[in-house]
């Protein structure tokens, strides 16, 4: 078994944590959660299991928090962009 580093921002060489949505797309998001009430409605994000065809999850996909807006203190995990030191978010 080989060890790989994370991957990092190329603006801000912070490490990121690559994940690819529930529309097929990739989204850089930050490495820790933080309380829904520190981060904007549009930046939020969580993982959610996918299942293979066992009942054992086998991949975790970024789902946009959306619809039911969480509680103010619910752990969310921000779009890195709202962290990048050089991004504009």
């Amino acid at each position: 078994m080989a060890w790989f580093e994370p991957p990092v921002c190329p603006e801000c060489g912070t490490p990121v944590r690559v994940c690819r949505t529930n529309y097929d797309r990739w989204v850089s998001l930050a490495t820790v959660e933080l309380p829904a009430k520190d981060v904007p409605e549009p930046l939020r994000w969580r993982l959610m299991p996918v299942a293979g065809r066992a009942s054992i999850p086998t991949a975790m996909v970024a789902v946009r928090v959306r619809g039911i807006d969480p509680l103010p203190s619910e752990p969310v995990i921000p779009a890195h962009r709202m962290m990048c030191v050089t991004g504009e978010g």
